[in-house]
């Protein structure tokens, strides 16, 4: 089946697509060292730089997908709550170019897709959106206009239940025609942090392994003394006396699950972009007790860690020019490759 994948970033959960025989032959991104990523990883894929809200890109990605099946689409997720202000509501609702998913429908309506996909976070489906003279959920709007073209269905899946050692809830909407079946995925057991990275060699600041990937960010001696004495699962703001501090010696502000450690016994939390900064939420490596009393791996997760908690390969083939910051984004803005292979896997023709 050829597919056709909208907003890609850096095309993480397509990782695995080719062994289910989908093959990408038209992708689409905004920022141009995203495509580029992603052309690094899939060099056959025709990458289409720019805005799906730009004519000309639009048009190219329609006639480029005249014969593929398959729509992939991740649209930033741009919508209100229930309490927005009205003012700001009304606002947006006289240009609808600011809500990408209308993009995403005229290229659904421009083509006969055979089924799609569209995920994106849980609040996806809660927001509201411009629709006829009113504000109402993309469900509601998806159900009105595709209802009799498609079979249709609208889920929340977590990551950890499908082979990804990771909490990582994502919206998920199906469309399919009347020929294909397309069930849930079943679901596995649990894997934990410790199932998952457990076997690795400690690392502290700055260190090296000789293990490709598994190299130790580089951390400033304050936020590497909070974590020494943070055991795992903890926050070092709970710490009486080595809480994380100021260069003057106050106490930094921050929430309880900033410097923190990740735990053992339990999927590890969801990683986001901002994965590299040691201050930022669920970070810091489990750690180990030393005989000292203090905890080993004051430090956040190695890129070989993030990979293999994304469920992507140990030895993912990222473009050497990338920096290790851009890979960070790039993870903990995809989705997990392993739980989007166990959604595809699913699809059938009733053939």
């Amino acid at each position: 089946m050829k597919a056709t994948s909208l907003f890609t970033g850096g095309g993480v959960g397509e990782t695995y697509l080719d062994k289910l025989g989908f093959t990408v032959t038209v992708a689409n991104e905004i920022i141009e060292k995203r495509a580029l990523f992603y052309k690094h990883l899939y060099p056959e894929t025709e990458m289409i730089i720019g805005s799906i809200q730009e004519k000309s890109i639009k048009n190219k990605i329609i006639e480029k997908s005249k014969n593929n099946s398959l729509l992939l689409a991740t649209p930033p997720c741009q919508g209100f709550s229930t309490l927005v202000a009205a003012t700001k509501a009304e606002d947006f609702k006289k240009d609808q170019r600011n809500f990408l998913i209308y993009d995403t429908f005229e290229i659904i309506d421009s083509l006969d897709f055979d089924c799609i996909l569209i995920e994106n976070v849980p609040r996806f489906l809660k927001m509201l959106h411009p629709y006829k003279g009113d504000f109402t959920t993309i469900q509601e709007i998806i159900t009105d206009k595709y209802s009799n073209r498609y079979q249709l269905s609208f889920d929340i899946f977590d990551a950890k239940d499908y082979k990804v050692p990771q909490f990582r809830k994502r919206a998920v909407i199906k469309m399919f025609k009347k020929n294909y079946r397309w069930p849930d995925p079943k679901k596995f057991k649990e894997i934990t942090v410790e199932d998952a990275i457990g076997h690795l060699p400690s690392l502290e600041s700055g260190e090296d392994s000789g293990i490709k990937y598994h190299i130790s960010k580089v951390h400033n001696e304050r936020e590497i003394m909070a974590m020494r004495h943070t055991p795992t699962g903890q926050s070092a703001f709970k710490n009486k006396f080595h809480f994380p501090k100021k260069l003057n010696g106050d106490k930094v502000s921050g929430f309880h699950n900033t410097y923190k450690r990740l735990e053992w016994d339990k999927p590890c939390k969801a990683r986001t972009t901002n994965n590299g900064n040691i201050g930022s939420h669920n970070n810091v490596h489990p750690g180990r007790k030393l005989s000292d009393g203090t905890y080993s791996d004051a430090r956040v997760l190695t890129l070989l860690e993030l990979f293999i908690v994304s469920s992507l390969p140990k030895n993912w083939n990222v473009p050497d020019w990338a920096s290790e910051n851009m890979v960070r984004q790039v993870v903990g803005e995809g989705v997990p490759p392993k739980m989007m292979y166990e959604i595809l896997k699913q699809l059938r023709n009733k053939k």
